[in-house]
């Protein structure tokens, strides 16, 4: 009963979240409610793991989430539940693209689910952000506005920000690099 949940869960997910893998974010956060099969801080380890990991992120997250949750077969039924409705879309919209692209209800349509992905996109990275620099569960213990702010991972986003974009021996370095940098300084610090 498990792997039949664990598709069709992640069959939801990949059939409406458009724009990529963070678009999957408020998906998974809405599965984790739901389910308990992770909790939010446990969603913030899998974003990091699964983009500091090649691959798509939506994938790595399926299959990290059916693996913890059901072992090899559950990380196998979880992507294969992603991956599937956008193999049949892919599929039909192949099949028939080149007799409708010049349709200006297609053309129309397609317009139309720009704006959608960067709504979720934006939400995911909303999300991430408040994972990364609030301290919820912390403020909600002791009620104090200072414990509502992460710190160090403040401290590190400054930091990146300023290296990325403004500090020229390091802005034209590779992004595995300040990848690479950040999980050290995480195991270094404890985040």
């Amino acid at each position: 009963m498990i792997y039949l949940r664990l598709f069709f869960e992640f069959f939801k997910t990949g059939l409406f979240a458009v724009g990529g893998g963070m678009a999957t974010l408020p998906f998974l956060y809405s599965m984790s409610d739901k389910t308990g099969w992770f909790s939010h801080g446990q969603l913030a380890d899998m974003v990091a793991v699964s983009e500091s990991t090649p691959g798509p992120i939506g994938v790595n997250m399926a299959t990290y989430v059916g693996f913890t949750t059901a072992g090899v077969p559950g990380a196998l039924v979880a992507t294969l539940g992603l991956i599937t409705p956008s193999i049949i879309i892919i599929l039909i919209i192949a099949g028939v693209l080149q007799a409708f692209r010049q349709n200006r209800y297609v053309d129309a349509a397609f317009y139309g689910l720009r704006p959608c992905s960067v709504g979720l996109i934006a939400a995911a990275g909303v999300l991430v952000l408040k994972l990364a620099l609030l301290d919820t569960e912390l403020f909600a213990q002791t009620g104090a506005w200072p414990d509502l702010v992460n710190g160090k991972g403040l401290i590190l986003a400054v930091l990146l920000l300023f290296l990325t974009r403004w500090c020229k021996p390091t802005k034209k370095l590779h992004p595995i690099v300040f990848i690479l940098l950040s999980a050290g300084a995480g195991v270094l610090f404890s985040f």
